[in-house]
């Protein structure tokens, strides 16, 4: 009986320690997104954080740098640069369509790469 109890209590740890491991991946990402101000900023983080997963994201208008931590099992990395191209701002991964850039303020309109 007392093997049997032992056997039981094992089994339940086991189960609950297994239980308690499984964690979301975190993942820390850096691109760079093209746009001029203030109003740039308040557009790419709200596309940013429409996207299934983000926990946190930042840009910065001087160094054009987006911060991003995100779980990547609801989402990717595509995902958010896709995203942020739909609201008018390229990537380094992915461009915005002409159509999204245009629907762009006066002054968020950066100069483009061909």
């Amino acid at each position: 009986m007392r093997n049997l109890i032992l056997i039981v209590m094992f089994v339940f740890l086991g189960f609950s320690a297994q239980a308690q491991t499984k964690k979301s991946k975190n993942l820390k990402y850096d691109t760079e997104v093209n746009g001029n101000c203030e109003q740039c900023k308040k557009r790419i983080e709200k596309a940013a954080f429409a996207v299934p997963g983000v926990k946190m994201a930042s840009w910065d208008i001087d160094s054009h740098k987006l911060s991003v931590v995100m779980n990547e099992e609801k989402s990717s990395t595509t995902d958010l640069n896709n995203a942020i191209a739909k609201v008018g701002h390229d990537t380094k991964e992915v461009k915005a369509t002409k159509e999204a850039y245009d629907n762009l303020h006066s002054c968020c309109k950066y100069e483009r790469q061909q």
